[in-house]
């Protein structure tokens, strides 16, 4: 089974948004596979779902605050009308599998972020 790669950010302190992002996993029926901070600000996620649950997923992501990148957003689109069509036939619980990178920018100011890029200059 193929991964498909998300990545997304959030202003929201991890703390609060990691028990909301638990939940929103099972309440679409998925389970999580594996949960890892890769760095001091970056949380990847392993989780499967059914096809069917994907429109749900994408919902529970926009209700929590969860800002995707363009691709992610295009991922989730395709998904969303696969699953329309693959609703009449007989694959509706086929499994999907996901890599979410979730970064936290919580601590990133305005004045932060344009000094990063002024060493560059």
């Amino acid at each position: 089974m193929q991964t498909l790669d998300l990545q997304g950010y959030s202003y929201q302190e991890r703390g609060g948004l990691l028990p909301h992002l638990s939940s929103a996993f099972t309440s679409c029926g998925g389970w999580v596979l594996e949960r890892k901070a890769t760095s001091a600000s970056t949380m990847e996620f392993r989780f499967e779902i059914q096809l069917r649950a994907v429109l749900e997923l994408y919902g529970e992501f926009m209700a929590l605050g969860v800002e995707l990148t363009r691709t992610a957003h295009a991922t989730l689109t395709d998904l969303c009308t696969c699953r329309q069509y693959f609703t009449c036939s007989a694959q509706p619980n086929q499994l999907v599998s996901f890599r979410l990178e979730l970064s936290f920018l919580e601590d990133a100011t305005l004045h932060s972020l344009l000094m990063t890029g002024s060493g560059l200059a």
